[in-house]
């Protein structure tokens, strides 16, 4: 841990100065940073032993507030694919069962006490991925309140219920086309509600038992071509639940923002995501934690065989699709069975680095990758003048490997200075 980080306010700017900075973005770390910050904004970022100049500085500041020459800086991570309503550390699939048979009231009354966890973790943002109880609307209006009205949570956005067809998959997080009569109006619904962005879902889930997706995909590219003009219509970007490549090549080629999943994507439709500046948001939480809790889940040798050869398979494409150019946006689907909030999420991270991916690839993907492509209301996700000031400073080694994220930091958030020094349980997340 570093010395005590003095808060910012809108008047008191804090000077930091770290051995090293990861600004989000850049393929290779910055050395001897220093950054100045209010509570509403980054001023300066000066690399290389470059200090700001006096006008950026109170009249007063000679020296750094907090020098820090063996921390590392780093923005606040971005989780780009959770399901808040969900209690993701709960494994008996029985009272998973009887948690969604609470009112949209208690979901998220139940939803509201993980938010401030999220934030002491480092996860100061997050893309919601859909429920059909207003859940996550709820928690998107919470945000867009005045600062000092809302209590600490990330930046959250939000779409609503996702899209689907009668009888398909997706009933416990969405609503149907058939529910408005026509494409068009489901998204004006969608966007009547509050959404952010338009979540849509053209494939169903995975057949464990077959290691296949076996289901026919449930939306045909003319379909989903239909709701990016519908969501584009009214400035929205939509992301595609999507596994199977049939049906991921009725997402790509109906022009969605994200694919989501994305298990079983062939070489050239990697090619497409690139070419397309498609993101890709590979989420191994969920099928390795089906790995990790194979006894407890009932699995055969057979089904834990499938499951690998779909992890590694999922792996070689990460890797592939990192070497090409692709977009990948690091987000666990947290909410599923396994996948805590917060915890799952570093989980994710670790998933990836396993993977094939080096510390700084995966920091960037839950980072400035993520901001760039998904487009934000707020500048989050870099270390760059006029972003937020919400960042993660810690002396263990994150560039050794995303395991170092775990370890006790400090987390700055607009004018509050967060520490965390103790192991998060998963239990209510």
């Amino acid at each position: 841990m570093v010395n005590p980080i003095p808060s910012a306010s809108p008047t008191r700017r804090i000077w930091l100065h770290v051995g090293t900075l990861l600004d989000g973005t850049s393929t290779t770390p910055a050395r001897d940073a220093h950054v100045v910050y209010d509570s509403q904004r980054i001023h300066f970022v000066g690399t290389n032993g470059n200090r700001p100049p006096p006008d950026i500085l109170a009249d007063h500041q000679t020296a750094p507030d907090v020098s820090a020459p063996d921390a590392t800086l780093l923005p606040g991570l971005i989780e780009a694919h959770a399901h808040l309503f969900l209690e993701g550390g709960e494994l008996d699939f029985e009272k998973r069962a009887t948690y969604l048979t609470q009112t949209a009231d208690e979901l998220l009354a139940a939803a509201q006490p993980r938010l401030a966890q999220l934030v002491t973790l480092g996860i100061t943002g997050v893309r919601d991925a859909g429920d059909k109880d207003g859940v996550g609307l709820a928690l998107s209006r919470q945000y867009k309140r005045p600062a000092a009205e809302r209590p600490l949570m990330p930046y959250y956005d939000s779409p609503g219920a996702a899209i689907h067809h009668e009888g398909r998959y997706g009933k416990f997080m969405g609503e149907t086309i058939e529910a408005h009569g026509s494409i068009d109006a489901t998204v004006d619904a969608r966007v009547a509600a509050g959404a952010d962005r338009i979540k849509l879902l053209p494939t169903g889930i995975i057949n464990f038992k077959k290691g296949l997706v076996t289901a026919k995909p449930q939306m045909d590219t003319a379909e989903v071509s239909a709701i990016v003009a519908a969501a584009k219509r009214h400035g929205r970007q939509t992301f595609a639940h999507s596994s199977g490549d049939i049906g991921i090549d009725h997402a790509i080629d109906g022009g969605v923002d994200t694919i989501e999943h994305g298990f079983f994507l062939r070489d050239d439709q990697l090619a497409k995501l690139r070419d397309q500046q498609i993101g890709w948001v590979p989420t191994f939480a969920p099928v390795q934690k089906q790995v990790d809790h194979a006894v407890l889940f009932g699995w055969d040798e057979q089904i834990v065989g499938n499951l690998q050869r779909i992890l590694d398979n999922h792996a070689r494409s990460l890797v592939k699709a990192h070497d090409m150019g692709v977009l990948i946006i690091a987000g666990s689907d947290a909410g599923s069975c396994g996948v805590a909030h917060g915890l799952g999420f570093l989980y994710e991270l670790e998933q990836m680095e396993k993977a094939g991916l080096s510390a700084l690839a995966v920091i960037n993907a839950a980072t400035g990758v993520s901001a760039g492509r998904l487009a934000y209301a707020d500048p989050i996700g870099r270390i760059a003048p006029d972003h937020l000031p919400r960042m993660i400073l810690t002396t263990a080694p994150v560039l050794d490997s995303v395991t170092h994220l775990r370890a006790p930091k400090t987390v700055i958030f607009d004018d509050q200075v967060l520490i965390q020094d103790k192991t998060f349980s998963p239990t209510g997340l």
